[in-house]
């Protein structure tokens, strides 16, 4: 892919996985407010959910420097979820997806990642 804004520096990250439980949306909420700390992200405002019954929830922040989502499904089995982090400002990836393991741990079945 051509980078059609080589003086601008972009980070994406995808990590996504699979949960015995429901992320409900005070959860997603709490976990983008902790994600935003560990990368070291200045938020704009609060997070935002909302939810779409054939889906599932989806949790927004936006980040001085972008933003993150966090998506769930919750008609599958199992339970899966999404985390798109996408900034302006460097970040490491590893503690990125070391955190998530982490906040999840209660709940998460697998976890995988990828740069996008």
């Amino acid at each position: 892919m051509k980078d059609l804004a080589p003086n601008i520096f972009r980070q994406r990250l995808i990590i996504e996985g699979l949960t015995e439980s429901r992320l409900r949306p005070a959860f997603m909420v709490e976990y983008l407010e902790s994600l935003s700390k560990e990368l070291d992200m200045v938020p704009l405002g609060t997070p935002s959910c909302s939810h779409h019954a054939e889906f599932g929830w989806c949790c927004h922040m936006h980040w001085i420097t972008s933003g993150v989502h966090m998506y769930t499904w919750e008609n599958c089995s199992p339970l899966f979820f999404s985390v798109d982090i996408y900034t302006c400002k460097p970040f490491d990836e590893k503690v990125a997806v070391e955190f998530t393991k982490n906040f999840l741990a209660g709940t998460l079945i697998e976890l995988e990642h990828r740069p996008a």
